[in-house]
């Protein structure tokens, strides 16, 4: 059982601490409350437009953004914009076709708002000359394609290209792509569901199939490779 002094030995640390404590919860309350009038004070709503340096013309799709600080924002259609920045904050325009700028925004800006009409100067590219010529007539085309000069190791690339047992050996090695595997399992699936429930049929009395088995033949496809 806790006696008048033991209770005033707990109670008496407590009235010690809890001012302290007091203190600290108003001081940190002081300098959060300091911050937050600074930074509101900083915080600056910017409306503006965008327009053409030559027409004053709306620029839509214009790409305004907070230089350092990787946010922004894009004109509408009109070249109007609206967008949260800080006092000295330095805002960049730019879009495709127009030189970029440059717009900052004042320190000692009185008030949170401000306003701004950017004009930007068209960015001037210019291509290489062009030379237009007419186009050679079907004669003139075809005597210069038949005496074009070709060197002979190109001719001889392009004969082992087109050589029939070269183009049948990467025919049998090179695997094939997606669109050629998923088509050969649809034939198949297409062929095994065409006679599901009955017997598939016997093609040795088909010509066609005797036809390509000739075929198939005379190409060599049954020799034996080593």
């Amino acid at each position: 059982m806790l006696t008048q002094t033991g209770l005033r030995f707990i109670f008496d640390p407590m009235k010690r601490v809890l001012p302290l404590v007091a203190i600290g919860l108003f001081l940190i309350c002081q300098r959060a409350q300091a911050q937050f009038e600074q930074i509101k004070d900083s915080v600056v709503q910017l409306y503006g437009v965008v327009m053409t340096a030559d027409s004053l013309q709306g620029i839509a799709s214009v790409s305004i953004s907070i230089k350092g600080s990787g946010r922004g924002t894009i004109s509408n259609e009109q070249g109007v914009f609206s967008i949260v920045v800080l006092k000295g904050d330095i805002i960049e325009f730019s879009s495709v076709g127009y030189k970029p700028k440059l717009a900052e925004i004042p320190k000692n800006l009185e008030g949170n708002q401000y306003s701004l009409i950017q004009l930007l100067v068209t960015d001037t590219q210019y291509l290489p000359a062009t030379i237009i010529r007419p186009r050679p007539t079907r004669e003139q085309f075809e005597r210069d394609f038949v005496n074009t000069a070709l060197p002979d190791d190109n001719l001889e690339i392009a004969r082992k290209n087109t050589d029939e047992d070269t183009r049948r050996a990467l025919m049998q090695l090179v695997p094939a792509d997606g669109k050629e595997a998923a088509n050969y399992v649809l034939r198949r699936q297409a062929y095994r569901y065409t006679y599901a429930g009955q017997t598939p049929p016997i093609n040795l009395m088909n010509p066609v199939a005797w036809a390509e088995f000739i075929r198939a033949w005379k190409r060599g496809d049954f020799k034996s490779r080593k």
